[in-house]
């Protein structure tokens, strides 16, 4: 989303400058040509104040957005040390109460104190969703005009273009089964196993593919799965792709079975594409997405029996994409980046 964000802010009037930290992975080369990128020699985001300090005093920026928890703190240090009066805008994009649930009580109440203590000398908190801002403001107290809701830039002419690419499987042929889709790191986050057992009840009733994109720690365990359910010849996990856009876009329904988000990224991609969806009712996101269930079906976090029903009926009677399209307008890369200028003080023309 950084990327998609930083390409949108290049075509505005203004001098943009991006801070990274360990410019590693594959979204580092999607960042814009037209942007400074600054590398900075810090290998931790806490380790950064000092470097970041200098850049305050020495360029003296209209605005700086954090991106992330320690981003955020960091940068506020950074201000501090600057001794300036930069404007420091914030963005999270996770549901902090919820991501943090199986923590420690210990370490919930550190970093809910730390919040605390230096949100509110933001000058604006971003939040991806609404979920995203309740959960600061009933952690932090602080007033509903400085959290403002920007939604993530997630439909760019560049993910539309890829998405009509063909997908070289021999499962998206034509006249083949319909492929149910998930697409996320194998993580506790994603809550896999459950789409597994889900898709397992749905192969009962009917024939299908399910088809897992992406990498993770529980890559082997979801293998073990699928062969101890008596579906691995129904089941794929192709790994990484940079055009995940393509399987959506030929997918018969994507399933999201995550245990929380903040906006999921690839629930509003597949919509955008027009691709019958299934969710979760997670917090946060997919709710305002579907809007309460009324675009899309929405189920219990863990609920194998209603997310198979859901996703039995959703291969049945598919909507239609127009409604599912129009869902994401405001997702749109350029609607997101004038909303994100105006929140950080910088509104052109």
């Amino acid at each position: 989303m950084i990327a998609n964000l930083s390409q949108s802010l290049t075509m505005a009037p203004i001098d943009l400058d991006i801070l990274l930290i360990k410019a590693k992975g594959p979204h580092i080369a999607a960042l814009p040509d037209q942007a400074n990128i600054i590398h900075l020699r810090a290998q931790h985001t806490a380790t950064s104040v000092f470097e970041v300090a200098l850049y305050l005093r020495r360029e003296k920026p209209d605005a700086l957005l954090a991106i992330k928890h320690r981003g955020i703190i960091a940068a506020l240090q950074a201000r501090t040390l600057a001794r300036t009066s930069t404007p420091i805008s914030g963005r999270l994009g996770t549901t902090v109460s919820a991501a943090l649930a199986n923590k420690s009580s210990r370490r919930r109440a550190r970093w809910f104190n730390t919040m605390r203590r230096y949100y509110p000398k933001l000058h604006r908190l971003i939040a991806v969703s609404q979920g995203v801002a309740d959960d600061v403001i009933a952690i932090t107290d602080m007033p509903d005009r400085q959290v403002t809701v920007v939604r993530n830039p997630t439909v760019t002419p560049a993910m539309l273009s890829a998405a009509a690419l063909p997908v070289e499987h021999p499962w998206f042929a034509k006249d083949a089964p319909p492929v149910v889709l998930g697409v996320g790191r194998l993580t506790e986050q994603k809550d896999f196993p459950t789409l597994l057992r889900a898709f397992a009840e749905v192969v009962k009733q009917r024939d299908a593919r399910l088809v897992i994109l992406g990498e993770g720690q529980l890559r082997e365990t979801l293998l073990e799965q699928a062969l101890q359910l008596g579906i691995a010849d129904k089941v794929a996990f192709p790994g990484f792709t940079d055009n995940p856009w393509a399987w959506m876009h030929h997918a018969a329904v994507f399933v999201l079975s995550s245990r929380w988000e903040g906006s999921p990224n690839t629930l509003t991609e597949a919509l955008a594409l027009g691709t019958p969806v299934v969710s979760t009712d997670c917090p946060s996101g997919p709710r305002e997405l579907l809007n309460g269930g009324h675009i899309a079906p929405l189920v219990p976090m863990g609920d194998i029996a209603a997310l198979s029903a859901a996703i039995l009926s959703t291969l049945s009677n598919p909507p239609e994409a127009a409604m599912l399209v129009n869902a994401v307008k405001d997702y749109h890369q350029d609607v997101s980046a004038r909303r994100y200028l105006h929140a950080l003080g910088l509104t052109i023309g």
